[in-house]
Order: C-alpha cells, then sequence, then structure tokens
C-alpha cells in the first residue's frame, strides 16, 4: 500500500513483484486494515456486496455480469464459517455490531481465497466472544495451509495466538521469539531496544 524503500518480498521462495494492492491480491496475499470503518469496509453496502467486492471474478459471468445469487451464497457461506451473527446478508454492514463489521471485513479476504493474511490488528475493537471466535478461525486458516501474519499490540493475543514473534523497532527487526519463548517481558524488552536476555 506504500511504497516500498528497499527489501525483496518472497512467495514460497519466488521474488515477487508488487506495486499495487491489486497484484498482491493476484499471488494470494490479503491485508486487513486495522481501521475496519475507514478502510475495510463499505457501510453503506450491504453484507453480500462487501463480502464479494474483491473477488468479483468469482460472481461474475462470462460477460461480466454480476450473479446475484452467486454473491448471496458466497456471503452466507463465509458468513457460516464466521458465526456472523445477522438478520440476513442484504442489510447494510454499518446495522451490525463491531465484532460482526470485523467479521464481514475478513470474510471479505477469506473470499479471494488468500494463501498469506496479513491480519493488521484483527480483533481490535470487538467483543471476547467474537474475539475469541476470530482466534480460532486464524488458527484453522494457519492449521490448513495459510499463512497468516498477525500484527498487535496486544501482547497477550500474540503470545496465546502466534507459532513465532517478530518484534519491530523503528522499522528494524528487533528480535525474534519462538511460541515457547514468548513472555510479555521479553517482548517489551525487544520492542525497548534491549536483547530479551538483558535485565530490566
Amino acid at each position: 500500500l506504500r511504497r516500498a524503500r528497499r527489501g525483496a518480498v518472497r512467495l514460497r521462495g519466488r521474488p515477487l513483484r508488487l506495486r499495487r494492492y491489486a497484484d498482491a491480491l493476484r499471488h494470494g496475499i490479503a491485508y486487513l486494515s486495522e481501521d475496519r470503518k475507514a478502510a475495510g469496509l463499505f457501510l453503506d453496502m450491504p453484507i453480500e456486496q462487501n463480502v464479494s467486492s474483491m473477488a468479483l471474478s468469482r460472481i461474475s459471468s462470462r460477460f461480466g455480469l454480476l450473479k446475484r445469487a452467486t454473491e448471496r451464497s458466497l456471503a452466507v457461506e463465509l458468513g457460516a464459517r464466521l458465526k456472523l451473527k445477522s438478520d440476513g446478508v442484504a442489510i447494510d454492514a454499518s446495522c451490525l455490531s463491531g465484532g460482526n463489521q470485523q467479521k464481514v471485513a475478513i470474510a471479505k479476504l477469506l473470499a479471494t481465497r488468500p494463501s498469506v493474511l496479513l491480519m493488521d490488528e484483527p480483533t481490535r475493537g470487538v467483543d471476547v466472544g467474537a474475539k475469541s471466535e476470530i482466534h480460532h478461525l486464524l488458527r484453522d486458516l494457519a492449521n490448513q495451509g495459510v499463512g497468516v501474519v498477525v500484527i498487535s499490540s496486544e501482547l497477550p493475543e500474540i503470545i496465546g495466538l502466534c507459532d513465532r514473534a517478530l518484534v519491530i523497532r523503528n522499522g528494524r527487526l528487533a528480535g525474534e521469539l519462538a511460541a515457547g519463548e514468548m513472555t510479555e517481558e521479553k517482548l517489551l524488552r525487544l520492542a525497548s531496544g534491549l536483547s530479551a536476555q538483558e535485565a530490566t
């Protein structure tokens, strides 16, 4: 989404040239914005149109016409998978609770059939029940072979959900911790510029 200053992106060992978000989507890389209301959803559009908005090829005929029945069934299918609570998929996303809005934003990504998900603050502003359901979904996706990168400011979320943590400080990698090594203290030390072993 921002122009790269340096570095390279590789997927399964192959270098990728990503100039636009559409390039990333074509390679199976999808991004969840931390701000679902401003950048994650079309709040004044129905759930079904939100879900299909990045995967129009899945609901289009060979003449470019949208197949509304296919769009609806896609939204219903993904809504059921995410345990979406709503009065149907034809209502506007603005009518949903914060947790259910987040589920629609995630369903929109899943509609693209991603191989890599970049999840920026995936449970910010959602209730405990929705948070648990989103965590289970992300774990299930990882178990199915989807690469899931979680960006989170909540240390318990990182410790409870991730197989490893990469701590970034001032735009650079400050350290890496495996699941068995992760504690809030070690993560905070790395974020502060100390090594994970240094005394405070």
